[in-house]
């Protein structure tokens, strides 16, 4: 049987918030020495970057100049999605 492994969340992940809306930008360990970022808005959608990152401030660093650059708005999906969409 296969041993379930249980990824290892980075203490810099957060939740952002401008106001109206609340995303939390999640960061976890690869597995590999890397770091993989995902953003999941508050309808459960997600965006993913396909690269892992170096380190886990580089991550946070990447999230929340595409959240500045783009917008929260660029990160929420439809209520109905079922999840999951390719970085801006």
């Amino acid at each position: 049987m296969a041993e379930e492994i249980t990824p290892q969340e980075s203490p810099l992940s957060r939740a952002y918030s401008d106001g109206n809306h609340t995303l939390n930008i999640d960061i976890y360990a690869d597995g590999e020495g890397g770091w993989l970022l995902e953003i999941v808005d508050e309808n459960n959608n997600t965006t993913v970057w396909e690269d892992a990152f170096e380190t886990e401030e580089e991550a946070l660093q990447e999230a929340l100049d595409a959240l500045k650059e783009e917008g929260l708005g660029a990160f929420i999906g439809p209520v109905e999605a079922s999840g999951g969409w390719e970085a801006p």
